[in-house]
């Protein structure tokens, strides 16, 4: 017993080091991804904090700062603009509040109390948002317990319209790449979906029931990559239409949203033919054409969507293009397939799986910009029709 705790013991230890890099490498990633959003909002911080004090001519117009660093925060790509102005009205209203009702019922605890209270309900009335919320009855709070400004009994509230005007100003004008994000996400998605895909294939080589079932718990944790990327492409989509740097890329953001569309629907269908692959594997012996046919369509399929995906990833037009038309000449292979009697499947089961595989394709050649008649041509016609 005491030998086998101690065995556990150094595995745990010899774990240590490959978690910390992990754990390294994630910081890293999340550093570098954030790092234009950190230089964003220290700049409109310290450029709010500058013109309160310079220009406005208050004293340690801390407020200044705090509401311009808020405002901006590390919001995602999704809804930036309504964040920032969210948070911005939430923010100043809360102080311009907490100014004015100190002022009516002076410092103390239950002023305090009395404060927050109304800042809380004014706020639920004014916006359901629960950032708008937080930040209304954090910054009147904060007014009521830090002590009174020498610059004015709204001096504080001035300095807060500086710091949401800096958010705003640097936000609309210096916004993030709105392509970069979603592209990021995409690509985790991918590769997500490749291996889907893969798994499903080996499966069926090696009739083995637990990869499909393990495909199907890989593609069920996918739905939250899906959501992700269509947040992200609605923020950037608002960038695009809202910032004058980046409205020449409108036209690939929509075309990113269409393609994620389609995705969408094709990962969904990748999990109902793992759920389908597994029970088949379960109760049926595959013919080895069968095997080897459905197997090699599987793999080919997710070479396809690794050349979808490194389409989707790239900003040049022309090597889009070209990714895009090697993507539509290999899933127009695999499409031309898809017919149960020429693939070696005899089975009613087998038959399903085929059935399952057919819609997946049209919507992987719709996210690669064919018609969708196009696309539903491609399939040869079924046994019998």
């Amino acid at each position: 017993m005491a030998s086998s705790e101690a065995a556990t013991h150094r595995s745990r230890l010899r774990r240590v080091p490959e978690l910390a890099g992990r754990r390294g490498r994630a910081g890293w990633a999340r550093m570098t991804a954030g790092f234009f959003q950190a230089v964003q909002m220290t700049v409109a911080a310290v450029g709010a904090y500058v013109i309160a004090e310079r220009l406005l001519g208050h004293h340690g117009p801390i407020f200044a700062a705090t509401a311009a660093l808020v405002s901006l925060g590390y919001a995602k790509g999704g809804l930036r603009y309504r964040r920032v102005l969210e948070v911005s009205i939430g923010c100043t209203l809360g102080i311009v509040v907490g100014d004015l009702l100190i002022h009516l019922l002076g410092p103390g605890e239950w002023q305090a109390t009395v404060v927050l209270l109304v800042s809380l309900l004014l706020a639920r009335f004014l916006d359901n948002g629960a950032i708008f919320t937080t930040q209304m009855g954090l910054q009147s709070v904060l007014v009521v317990l830090l002590p009174p400004s020498q610059d004015g009994v709204f001096a504080r509230s001035l300095d807060a319209v500086v710091g949401c005007l800096c958010a705003l100003v640097l936000a609309y004008i210096v916004p993030q790449d709105p392509r970069r994000e979603p592209r990021q996400d995409l690509s985790k998605l991918i590769d997500e979906f490749t291996r889907i895909l893969t798994d499903c294939s080996h499966a069926v080589a090696d009739t083995d029931s637990r990869l499909a079932w393990h495909a199907l718990v890989r593609g069920r944790q996918t739905q939250p990559l899906v959501d992700s990327v269509r947040t992200g492409l609605m923020g950037s989509r608002e960038i695009t239409h809202a910032s004058p740097l980046y409205r020449r890329h409108r036209h690939e953001i929509d075309e990113l949203s269409e393609s994620i569309r389609y995705l969408d629907l094709a990962v969904r269908n990748s999990r109902v033919f793992a759920r389908r692959l597994a029970s088949v594997l379960n109760r049926v012996t595959l013919a080895d054409d069968a095997v080897t046919s459905l197997s090699e369509a599987l793999a080919d399929l997710s070479d396809a969507v690794l050349s979808l995906g490194h389409a989707l990833a790239v900003s040049h037009e022309q090597t889009r293009e070209s990714y895009l038309r090697q993507t539509r000449n290999e899933l127009f292979s695999v499409a031309q397939r898809l017919e149960p009697g020429a693939m070696g499947i005899r089975t009613m089961e087998g038959e399903a799986l085929v059935l399952l595989l057919r819609p997946m394709v049209v919507d992987l050649l719709e996210a690669a910009g064919v018609s969708h008649e196009t696309a539903a041509k491609s399939l040869p016609a079924l046994g019998g029709q």
